[in-house]
């Protein structure tokens, strides 16, 4: 803070040089004199951080950092080698995966508008009076299904949990096998044998036949839907079926 004194201080001297003497002391008074002086900081921010080219960097630096803490996806690969999808040995057993297809059952009775009947869900097969059975066993005798109906549901289907069986082949040591899908691939399925074994078999050049039970309940009894599908026009994934319009045409190979 400035403070009086009597030998003239350089402010004062400075005020003299263009004002009166009156007028240095009235300025020196009511504007200088016991007012607080306010320094600049003696140390400024690097220019560097004030740089948007600087600033870019530091943000491209910063996502790098973030990217290398992030995993990367697995490629398919590493997937093989690391048997992602492998299914143990402890876990191929026919008995695991008849629940998945008692599931898929009746997810292929919903989509072919199978009529439904009391006890075909999870809860399993109900008491029905002599009347209600034979009211639904009329019903599942009437049903049928239309190929221009049933083929594009069928053909854009998921084929994990089913019950499948090889009629057709090139290769006659693939004719037999049967047991439930357990995985779907491109190219592929993977079935588990009643016999606990893992079987893969090529979809090319060969004839699938499945066996859908129109109704869970042992008590009723009427005949099966049965398919057969041609795996060379299955050689995709299901998700890829599920998004796939499907078109009516006959196989030159047929």
């Amino acid at each position: 803070m400035a403070t009086s004194s009597s030998q003239p201080t350089f402010t004062k001297k400075l005020l003299a040089r263009a004002h009166s003497p009156e007028s240095t002391k009235r300025i020196f008074a009511e504007k200088i004199q016991h007012k607080p002086f306010l320094l600049a900081p003696t140390t400024k921010e690097p220019a560097s951080q004030f740089d948007a080219r600087a600033r870019r960097r530091q943000r491209r630096d910063a996502l790098a950092q973030r990217k290398k803490r992030k995993p990367k996806p697995l490629s398919a690969r590493e997937k093989r080698e690391m048997h992602v999808y492998d299914i143990p040995a402890e876990q191929r057993k026919y008995a695991i995966y008849q629940g998945l297809h008692r599931l898929w059952c009746g997810y292929v009775r919903e989509i072919l508008n199978v009529p439904t009947i009391p006890g075909d869900d999870a809860a399993g097969p109900q008491e029905l009076s002599e009347a209600d059975k034979k009211k639904h066993v009329a019903a599942l005798e009437r049903f049928h299904v239309e190929p221009a109906f049933a083929g594009p549901k069928l053909a854009s289907a998921d084929f994990h949990g089913a019950k499948m069986s090889v009629v057709r082949s090139r290769c006659v040591s693939r004719v037999g096998v049967q047991g439930i899908v357990v995985r779907d691939t491109k190219f592929t399925f993977e079935i588990i044998t009643t016999a606990n074994e893992l079987k893969t078999v090529p979809k090319e050049h060969t004839t699938f036949r499945i066996e859908v039970p129109l109704t869970e309940d042992a008590n009723i009894n009427v005949e099966n839907l049965v398919f057969e599908l041609q795996g060379s026009q299955f050689e995709n994934r299901a998700p890829e079926r599920a998004t796939k319009k499907m078109k009516m045409h006959i196989p030159r190979d047929l």
